[in-house]
């Protein structure tokens, strides 16, 4: 997984065991993970359940998601984009060659 994060099950059992009574330096002192990382698991748990404002994951995701896929698109007008100017360079409009008479 990289730097990328922890798997959601290791972040549901940390939570479990503040939930439990656990402090958070405990816990993260024992799981060798910072504070600061479980606090933010607790708030994104809170705004999930509906009791603290904010994005939820789910929207998260999908937010993600439209980000990239814009992102994509935007990538693929700027090469179609180009693809018409070598096009428009390489061949002359109709109508622009002399009439032989």
């Amino acid at each position: 997984m990289g730097r990328r994060g922890y798997p959601p099950e290791f972040r549901t059992k940390v939570l479990d065991l503040i939930e439990a009574g656990r402090t958070v330096a405990d816990v993260a002192r024992d799981l060798e993970i910072s504070e600061q990382t479980i606090n933010t698991w607790r708030r994104q748990d809170r705004i999930d359940r509906g009791l603290e404002a904010g994005l939820t994951s789910g929207a998260k995701a999908e937010l993600t998601a439209a980000k990239r896929r814009i992102t994509e698109l935007e990538t693929k007008l700027r090469a179609t984009r180009r693809a018409i100017e070598l096009v428009r360079e390489a061949v002359p409009p109709k109508g622009d060659s002399k009439r032989s008479r």
